[in-house]
């Protein structure tokens, strides 16, 4: 199911995306095939695959085939279904070949990572090991682990961009750490099993990602925004609003790990950004209550315990995924614009 805005969004993606000949006649697998980015990037390769022709097989792995029937539609030629569940530490085993594979499946609720931190590091890691032993076996082509800008941990520095070989503090002793930790260590596996196996596997690290198809009960700050712009409610803050990031659009974010899927280099790191969406929480919600509805207040209200990660700013250097060709299309006006019409929709 989709709305008019996701529609658009797909249809650019396929009408623009530059590198499409490579994809040609290939099979590719998408983890975590029911999420945000994972369903995104299923449309987006069935719509490159029916704009350019392309003979294109999409292997989605689910959890859930009829939640996948209403997200993504009916198995087809271009289209089929892998029942596998990343948290049970099984061998990843489907019966048909591979040449490309994203890896999005993971936990992504904040609240998780404080209540099930062992459950969390376990999916992450184990998931992320057992899709590299497959692809030792098999021979893929190429392998994308979606990564995230929380792997640098709390940097308080912004007077420069942070680069890939950058690293902040992570507290092993905090439950809130099991997230980035896990996805630390997912991606030294990587680059480890891309230096002892040769294994074909690159990481990309998202800045936070939105877009249209943000679901109506989503809990992330944008969501969050973006809902009391729509229903003309006050911005609650449960911090400072200190926090500074970086933002990607989704169709810019699936561009991107197709880059670097296709492009980059064996065992390395890119980070996935637009630059000029660097911005601080406080600032976000500033920015979008005068852009997008003057009557909706921003209130502070301070929050303990609801699992937001450490005040950080985190503004992420682009210059080596640029470096491949790739410029994003979406700054963040246009970014919460889409998200907002979107919402309405639903």
């Amino acid at each position: 199911m989709e709305n008019n805005i996701s529609e658009r969004d797909v249809a650019e993606f396929a009408e623009s995306f530059p590198l499409s000949e490579a994809l040609r006649g290939k099979s590719i697998a998408i983890t975590g095939a029911t999420g945000l980015l994972g369903a995104c990037m299923v449309r987006c390769l069935l719509a490159l695959n029916k704009y350019r022709e392309l003979h294109l097989r999409v292997l989605a792995v689910i959890r859930n085939r009829e939640k996948a029937v209403e997200i993504l539609g009916n198995e087809c030629k271009e289209l089929g279904f892998y029942c596998h569940d990343f948290a049970r530490n099984e061998a990843f085993a489907p019966d048909e070949r591979i040449d490309y594979l994203l890896h999005f499946a993971a936990p992504t609720a904040s609240r998780s990572f404080v209540d099930q931190p062992v459950e969390v590091m376990n999916t992450v890691y184990d998931g992320m090991r057992n899709i590299l032993s497959y692809a030792r076996g098999h021979r893929l082509k190429s392998i994308v682990l979606a990564s995230t800008l929380e792997v640098y941990g709390t940097i308080t520095d912004d007077s420069r961009p942070l680069t890939e070989s950058d690293q902040g503090y992570l507290d092993p002793m905090a439950a809130r750490s099991s997230y980035p930790l896990a996805k630390r260590a997912a991606e030294g596996l990587c680059h480890n099993y891309a230096a002892e196996y040769g294994v074909p596997v690159k990481v990309a690290r998202l800045a936070q990602t939105f877009g249209a198809g943000v679901s109506k009960t989503d809990n992330r700050v944008f969501a969050q925004f973006a809902r009391s712009i729509v229903n003309g409610t006050d911005i609650i803050l449960h911090t400072t609003g200190e926090l500074s990031r970086c933002y990607c659009y989704t169709t810019d974010a699936i561009s991107a790990m197709l880059y670097i899927l296709m492009k980059g280099e064996d065992g390395e790191a890119y980070n996935v950004a637009n630059e000029t969406t660097y911005i601080s929480i406080r600032k976000m919600a500033q920015y979008l209550s005068e852009t997008f509805n003057p009557a909706v207040r921003v209130v502070v209200d301070l929050q303990d315990g609801l699992g937001y990660s450490p005040t950080t700013k985190l503004r992420l250097d682009t210059d080596r995924i640029r470096s491949l060709g790739w410029e994003p299309r979406y700054g963040m006006k246009e970014m919460f614009a889409r998200l907002i019409a979107s919402l309405k929709e639903e």
